[in-house]
């Protein structure tokens, strides 16, 4: 039974009959989310499509799309059984949803312990789920998500779209109502479950007058039944759901289990209330009994067929027998990466090597594909570790030819990993290795290898060097894979130099991307994208181009599951957004890259300098940290698109500081390698702010800056404006008449940029410029504190006491957003916490 949900079934009903929403039905452990979803789908049966997560070992990759599968039938479940790569998968979910003569109803469970792979399909889904008119109920605990990728995928769903559904804990009246019916002390009940639906149940059901703790309840009851039911619950314990067969002794113990309130019935089968109830049961088992529940389970699963290996895997580990996690952790790990779920198959293969004896060829090939699948995950460091192993194994076992691919590896993974200098070593072995040997496809990939380091350090011609001798090679071979590696390196070589000859690079870029999909390379074919992408960032004359590529490379990359370049693309448009005067967009995307397990190398890095940007304009604190640690990241690359970023915010940060020698001295930094490299963007623009900072003169040259600093700040403005750079337009005007100058202050005071316009106002007082605004009025749109309109609705609700995601809910806001909109209160009201926030706001008058 359900107690005060009715509001929550009116939203869900009114959700589905609206179309096309996804509803997010978070809470706590037992507050009631399932039992909530499960009324709510029992009124339309024959719509629901249902999926579920399991808190495996490693999770099922794409599980709950399985279980969503079986319900559907037709071409996604054929699709699924032969494990299609994602893009079909996801193709076929839509073309079931389309066909649907009902819009359905699709509800995944428990998103705490999904898979990567999952929440790809989910982010994309909600990205179309307003056409399709479909309704998604996605249910997971908020206290479990930090951290999780699911914050991640949850902020990208379309914000008009998604609905919060509230599930509070029981009323004080609603709990002494049920209390005194059950001849309960409502008072002692209350104290005990705080409300929580799950504890109130098992409490009043309980023969304790006391109460007791739920796993004290549940061992209870369980110690209760004759041995061999107890025997049959322990082992639903570790299954997690048993299916009972019709004849035999099992179904009168079931009944038994059932009666004495152990057991309830899960999905045609029996299994426990709560989540909470069968770990309980579970954590009360001694270590030796657990280990042989799960052999049992594992034999049971077998012998019944159709089980997912992933659930074989699961019950191998747990129940220490090596030969079988070996068998089925194998083909768990196949399965997962045939079907995108590259973190996970990195898991089942990093188990098999737990077990397997660390010697032979057997041992180096799954360090070899363990390391394939951990790069593809995003997880560099631990691939380089394991290639490190495997080359030294087949030196040891006298294989030149995979010592040498090994070697070619740990260069890509070094260089992933920030070191430069280890990256071109490892190359130059590699190369040594595997030229000893018949040309192959081996060393083609190495000469490509040499080709993308000279690339990704701007030194051009060698790049299309060694990337044509590659190709050649390759061609020659019939080897695509490297043909195209090859390609995309000489290209993107082209692209950088951005000459007129070269004016088809980023096209050709695009074609090899699409050569590399329809060959099932994604690591290729997304990095195609990465670098038509990157480049038009590191060029800088297109932002609004830039964008658009930025947004095709994140939809491939998120839907293949490849965590690296997603961490690294979400960093690269949090810059762009930061040169658009989106701020509060670059901070989600910074955030969201620096969410990801990995802190070092090249991906988090340009995250790093958006984040320290947009602090160092607001005057946050934090600035200068996060700037030391986008330096450190650089400077171990070596490479001007990493360090000429750095030297551009540092040098703002300074003078925004009043440190103009310290702004020179970071300037410095970056110009020298900017113009031994022939890198015109970043010499022009670190060249800039040298020239704030000192007066030096800009290199010669023609273009917006020589412009602006020509005193021509008009045409500057003109040419940012047409380039879709209104950051760097902010800089022209600055340099103009007084209305020039105030749309400027307007600008960054829009921003909240609190730093730069109090250092834009130094600058104007010491030219002499008058009539320009000292600061916000009273009378503005937002408030005398120089707020936004969304702002000011933010800080009143801040200081009624309400939480992050009461006023997300309040003004149907993803929490992320309203944790931006704080941390944007906070610098612009110049206090460190919510509770001055609040008091500040009381003495604005925005209480």
């Amino acid at each position: 039974m359900l107690w005060e949900r009715e509001a929550a079934l009116a939203e869900l009903d009114g959700l589905r009959r609206a179309g096309g929403r996804i509803a997010l039905v978070a809470g706590e452990a037992g507050i009631g989310k399932s039992s909530l979803v499960r009324a709510f789908a029992g009124a339309q049966p024959d719509r629901v499509w249902w999926g579920a997560c399991d808190p495996l070992v490693t999770p099922r990759a794409l599980g709950p799309l399985h279980d969503i599968g079986r319900v559907a039938g037709g071409a996604l479940a054929a699709a699924l059984a032969v494990q299609e790569p994602p893009a079909r998968l996801f193709a076929a979910l839509l073309d079931a949803l389309e066909r649907s003569r009902r819009a359905p109803v699709l509800v995944v469970e428990d998103l705490h312990w999904a898979d990567a792979a999952t929440l790809d399909v989910l982010v994309l889904l909600a990205r179309r789920i307003d056409r399709l008119g479909a309704l998604l109920v996605l249910t997971y605990r908020d206290d479990e998500a930090a951290g999780h990728p699911l914050t991640a995928a949850l902020a990208a769903f379309p914000r008009d779209v998604v609905r919060r559904v509230a599930l509070p804990r029981l009323s004080q009246a609603c709990v002494a109502e049920q209390a005194a019916r059950s001849g309960r002390d409502p008072a002692a009940v209350y104290a005990l479950t705080g409300g929580n639906p799950l504890l109130v149940t098992e409490v009043l059901s309980s023969g304790d007058p006391a109460g007791g703790a739920v796993a004290g309840l549940i061992l209870t009851r369980l110690a209760r039944l004759e041995p061999p039911a107890r025997d049959l619950a322990e082992l639903a314990a570790v299954l997690q759901r048993l299916d009972v067969p019709g004849d035999g002794p099992e179904p009168a113990l079931v009944d038994r289990c059932v009666a004495g309130g152990v057991l309830v019935a899960v999905d045609g089968g029996v299994g426990y209330k709560h989540e909470l109830l069968r770990r309980s049961v579970e954590d009360a088992l001694p270590p030796g009994r657990r280990r042989a529940l799960h052999r049992r389970a594992m034999r049971r699963l077998a012998e019944a067929g159709g089980a997912d290996p992933a659930r074989l895997a699961h019950h191998a580990a747990l129940s220490g027998d090596k030969t079988m996690l070996l068998r089925y952790s194998g083909m768990a790990a196949e399965a997962a990466a045939a079907q995108g779920a590259h973190r996970e198959a990195a898991a089942h293969y990093r188990a098999i090597l737990s077990a397997q004896a660390h010697t032979g060829a057997a041992y180096a090939d799954l360090l070899e594909a363990f390391a394939f699948q951990a790069y593809l995950a995003g997880i560099a460091t631990d691939a380089l570790d394991a290639r490190r192993r495997a080359a030294a194994e087949r030196r040891r076992l006298g294989d030149p030819e995979r010592e040498g691919a090994n070697e070619r590896w740990i260069s890509r993974l070094a260089w992933w990993n920030g070191d430069a200098a280890q990256a071109r070593a490892a190359a130059e072995r590699a190369v040594d290795i595997l030229r000893e040997a018949p040309p192959g496809r081996e060393l083609a990939m190495a000469h490509s290898n040499r080709a993308q380091l000279h690339m990704l350090a701007f030194e051009v011609d060698a790049a299309i060097d060694w990337g044509t001798r590659a190709a050649a090679l390759a061609e020659r071979l019939g080897d695509v894979e490297t043909a195209v590696h090859a390609a995309t390196n000489v290209e993107t070589a082209r692209h950088q130099r951005g000459d007129p000859a070269d004016a088809g690079a980023a096209e050709e870029l695009r074609r090899l991307h699409e050569r590399a999909a329809a060959a099932g390379l994604v690591d290729h074919a997304a990095r195609a994208l990465v670098n038509r992408a990157a480049v038009a960032m590191w060029i800088g004359d297109d932002l609004a181009w830039t964008a658009e590529a930025l947004e095709a490379a994140l939809r491939y990359a998120t839907g293949s599951d490849l965590e690296g370049y997603v961490q690294y693309l979400l960093g690269v448009r949090a810059c762009v957004r930061v040169e658009r005067c989106d701020w509060e967009g670059a901070l989600c995307d910074a955030d969201e890259s620096l969410s990801y397990a990995t802190h070092i190398g090249v991906a988090p890095l340009p995250a790093y300098v958006a984040r320290g940007r947009v602090q160092s304009g607001r005057g946050d604190p934090a600035a200068e940290a996060t700037l030391d640690r986008a330096l450190e990241l650089a400077l171990g690359t070596g490479e001007v698109q990493r360090i000429g970023p750095v030297a551009i915010a540092r040098a703002e940060h300074f003078l925004f500081n009043g440190a103009p020698e310290r702004a020179a001295e970071e300037a410095r930094r970056g110009l020298g390698l900017a113009v031994s490299v022939g890198h015109s963007r970043y010499t022009r623009e670190i060249a800039y702010r040298l020239w704030l900072a000192t007066g030096e003169p800009l290199p010669p040259g023609g273009g917006p800056f020589a412009d602006l600093v020509a005193g021509k700040w008009a045409a500057a403005a003109e040419a940012w404006h047409r380039g879709g750079r209104p950051l760097m337009r902010v800089h022209a005007l600055a340099a103009g008449d007084a209305a020039a100058a105030g749309e400027a202050l307007a600008t960054l005071e829009s921003l909240g940029a609190r730093s730069a316009a109090q250092w834009l106002r130094a600058r104007l007082r010491q030219r002499g410029v008058t009539g320009v605004p000292r600061g916000p009025r009273a009378s503005t749109a937002a408030n005398a504190a120089g707020l936004t309109g969304r702002q000011g609705e933010v800080l009143r609700l801040l200081a009624e006491g309400l939480s992050n995601a009461d006023i997300a809910a309040r003004l149907t806001l993803s929490e992320k957003t309203v944790q931006h909109h704080v941390s944007a209160i906070l610098a612009k009201l110049s206090v460190p916490s919510r509770a001055q926030a609040a008091a500040a706001a009381r003495r604005l008058g925005l209480d």
